[in-house]
């Protein structure tokens, strides 16, 4: 743990965590069931974990007077009406309605980022099915065959690097211009899986090739575009490059497969 840092390992949904709150001035709250096969696969426990957790940690930084709560939503509520229909959209925006829920009643300020695509060095590579940088990058250093979906050279995303968000987090806690506003952040450049792709052989030197499966449920070909107006008025841009952030989150892997971590 960096130093400084605290770990309390409690679940979002408990009491629990109500303590910990105490003497605290802005909570972020970026805890959630996230990796949408699973989240569709598990509507109840979905809702229970985003829906329910969150509540929860509105309600335990009420009782302790919170002056602020930073809360991680996602592009997903709004890539479009299909995407709506999934459990994980739809938990995302009964969480954001909590927020103002808590403003309204009780005057709890909050702030709504709805992060784009994330990537780096510490993303969690140990899912079923793992974000796309992570999953096609812990292939190639196992030397298999990377998988993308059918349709991947439409389906696009605009991704941003997770320094970048930091950078923001640190703007949430100095500039009260934030306080109940929605930010969207990306870098504001839509990039499709197969530029993706590309990016991540270069970088890595592979020559192995994709496996291209059939697409899975939900996950239609679309494109995200971060409309970042609202975060530049306050003085924040994305600043990392694809391939600056790919190098380093490809750092990242190989010091994990060194250690054994991946298999």
């Amino acid at each position: 743990m960096p130093e400084g840092v605290t770990l309390q390992n409690v679940d979002i949904r408990s009491e629990e965590i109500r303590p910990f709150f105490k003497g605290v001035d802005i909570v972020f709250h970026l805890a959630a069931k996230n990796d949408l096969i699973s989240c569709q696969e598990n509507p109840v426990e979905t809702m229970d974990i985003n829906v329910h957790g969150t509540a929860n940690v509105f309600e335990a930084a009420r009782l302790a007077g919170v002056k602020k709560i930073v809360f991680s939503s996602s592009s997903a509520v709004e890539e479009g009406e299909e995407r709506l229909k999934g459990f994980y959209a739809i938990s995302k925006v009964a969480c954001e309605r909590i927020a103002e829920g808590y403003r309204s009643a009780f005057g709890l300020n909050y702030v709504l980022l709805r992060y784009f695509n994330l990537y780096g060095p510490g993303q969690d590579y140990r899912r079923p099915y793992p974000p796309i940088m992570s999953g096609l990058m812990v292939k190639i250093l196992k030397n298999e065959q990377p998988i993308l979906y059918e349709g991947y050279e439409n389906n696009k995303r605009d991704f941003i690097y997770i320094d970048d968000i930091q950078d923001f987090h640190l703007l949430c806690i100095e500039d009260e211009r934030v306080n109940n506003k929605l930010f969207r952040l990306g870098t504001g450049k839509s990039l499709s899986m197969k530029e993706v792709w590309l990016a991540v052989k270069k970088i890595t030197g592979s020559s192995i090739e994709p496996l291209i499966k059939p697409s899975f449920a939900n996950d239609i070909p679309t494109a995200t575009l971060a409309d970042t107006t609202e975060a530049e008025k306050i003085g924040w841009k994305s600043k990392t490059t694809l391939e600056d952030g790919l190098r380093a989150q490809f750092e990242y892997l190989k010091e994990e497969f060194a250690k054994g971590n991946i298999k």
